[in-house]
């Protein structure tokens, strides 16, 4: 499904041309997965100890090498670019997620990691070069001063934000501001036959990673957790006390599709489930510099009752550090597709000019002592080309697919079968949904026609939704046969070649899309994960292993 924009997401921390991902996976997602893994404390590097003459040696030869480029060569170069290149051409030799963040995109990237931002608070997505919004965000200047689903921004500040080269890039940069600065937005809405114009205050905006908690019944939990940021923990902690207050006697945590983050944010969380003093996490460096040990301490909210984690193959880094600890200790059944597999843990620094290199120092260990880091010896290339490899290979469909090296076997605590070498795999292993994967949804999505018909229908009906209550939508609320027939002929106008095969297929799962995105637009982002709920299959599986646990699941041996 195609993910909006919004003024608190950069497009990915991490230079395009350094990271081409599988084009199945959402691009922010994944790149947010190389960044991810990151080890807070000071900076405590220093020269060499170990070849200070061969250091130096190298140091002069760059240095000499980019003086005569820049002096002699025969055509005007940009030493300091040809500086980038080079030192990112290095550590693709190291391994794929040590990497180098110019000064100019070292705010952006730090920005995937904060709680919160400066700016008007809405999410939008490009549709045929124009910025719709998607939603404005609860509270946010943006619906504080009228803007709704569905409007067209055709300008802000003066500065005209449409046409075939515009990017997300663009538009965060003339959405975010100081707060207290002025945004002025000039909007085209349906019904109106002349623009709007809205002024509004930037103010701060929540960046919120905890991206949904309800209850999906009286007892049963669900927290969906997109990454590891800065406020993640509070958010947690915030989320899980309401729903235990509401009676929540079970959970199911979703970490699928989440890229890692913060360490320390991932061990805490962690530790709200495992009692006593138990091992969560180590790392294993060069010397004992970066070594480290750390155990659950604190008394958690829920260290008892029933706990189901979703995974796949987004789950990368810090996701993956709780997942493994939870399966460790046999206090979680793992639920969907095996994990990215990063095992490394990353240490920013800061350069001089206010770059940043962020740098691997340590490998993480799960408590039985799993390394999930997947092999990277056949370069960046091959490394990025795994995902598709994986799928290539029927990974995502069938789990006897899937080999671990024997000689990389691990317990549990209470003697399960876990593997090391390539991520962490689950123990219900859920096939992806072909119907979800149909080659003319994809395209479909690819021009991002669903969710744009979904905003259309929602402006449609604007007005009688005012009079229906989340709950009552979800009851009666249908996409019709002529509904989905009209977003076809929309598509065919648009250059999708009609598939009446194909549209059927995939007719469940595009009813439940749009649903899903119009409740989203009325309602808020509960209401999007509740109507989606019934085609999530891996959901639905977890939803099953609670109910057959009869308050307390069977940890058998994984598959």
């Amino acid at each position: 499904m195609n993910a909006p924009a919004a003024d608190s997401h950069p497009s990915g921390p991490v230079p395009a041309a350094r990271r081409r991902w599988a084009r199945w996976r959402q691009p922010l997602l994944l790149a947010g997965a190389l960044a991810c893994g990151v080890l807070l404390g000071s900076n405590p590097f220093r020269p060499s100890e170990q070849n200070p003459d061969a250091t130096a040696r190298g140091y002069l030869k760059f240095k000499e090498i980019l003086s005569y480029v820049d002096r002699e060569y025969v055509d005007s170069v940009n030493a300091e670019e040809l500086s980038d290149y080079a030192i990112q051409r290095l550590l693709e030799r190291l391994d794929p997620h040590s990497v180098y963040i110019p000064a100019r995109e070292q705010q952006q990237a730090a920005a995937f990691l904060q709680s919160d931002y400066d700016g008007v608070g809405v999410e939008f997505n490009l549709f045929r070069d124009t910025v719709t919004v998607v939603a404005p965000l609860s509270g946010g200047p943006a619906e504080q001063a009228g803007v709704q689903p569905g409007d067209r921004i055709v300008a802000v500040d003066g500065q005209p934000v449409s046409g075939s080269r515009l990017t997300n890039d663009q538009v965060f940069g003339k959405l975010r501001g100081p707060r207290g600065s002025t945004a002025r937005l000039v909007v085209l809405r349906r019904g109106q036959a002349r623009p709007l114009t809205f002024a509004m205050t930037r103010n701060r905006i929540p960046n919120a990673s905890v991206d949904v908690a309800y209850l999906v019944d009286a007892t049963t939990g669900y927290i969906k957790i997109s990454r590891f940021a800065a406020g993640t923990y509070d958010e947690f902690k915030d989320a899980l006390g309401r729903l235990r207050r509401a009676g929540m006697q079970q959970l199911v945590l979703d970490l699928r599709g989440n890229p890692g983050g913060y360490l320390d944010r991932a061990t805490r969380l962690a530790d709200e489930f495992i009692g006593g003093t138990r091992k969560i996490v180590y790392t294993d460096g060069k010397g004992d510099q970066y070594d480290s040990q750390t155990f659950s301490r604190a008394v958690g909210e829920f260290e008892e009752g029933p706990l189901v984690v979703l995974v796949d193959e987004g789950s990368a880094s810090a996701s993956e550090v709780v997942a493994g600890a939870l399966q460790d200790h046999d206090r979680a059944l793992l639920v969907g597709r095996r994990t990215f597999g990063k095992g490394l843990v990353q240490q920013p620094i800061t350069l001089n000019d206010g770059s940043e290199l962020r740098l691997t120092i340590a490998r993480y260990h799960t408590p039985s002592g799993r390394c999930i880091q997947k092999s990277y010896q056949g370069g960046v290339a091959a490394y990025d080309q795994d995902l598709q490899e994986r799928y290539r290979r029927g990974e995502a469909f069938h789990a006897d697919s899937i080999h671990f090296a024997e000689n990389l076997r691990y317990r549990t605590y209470n003697g399960r079968t876990v593997y090391g070498g390539g991520g962490i795999m689950p123990d219900v292993f859920v096939p992806r949904d072909t119907l979800a994967h149909n080659r003319y949804l994809a395209r479909l999505q690819s021009q991002n026609l669903v969710l744009e018909f979904a905003l259309e229908l929602y402006q449609q009906h604007r007005d009688e939704l005012q009079d229906v209550t989340a709950e009552q939508f979800q009851r009666v609320f249908q996409v019709s046969d002529a509904q989905l027939q009209a977003l076809a002929e929309r598509a065919a106008r648009d250059g999708v070649a009609p598939d009446a095969a194909g549209l059927r297929r995939c007719a469940a799962v595009l009813r439940s899309q749009i649903k899903a995105h119009v409740a989203r637009s009325a309602y808020g982002k509960d209401a999007y994960f509740v109507a989606w709920r019934e085609q999530d299959h891996e959901l639905q599986q977890a939803l099953q292993a609670l109910l057959q646990s009869n308050g307390k699941l069977a940890l058998g041996e994984a598959k």
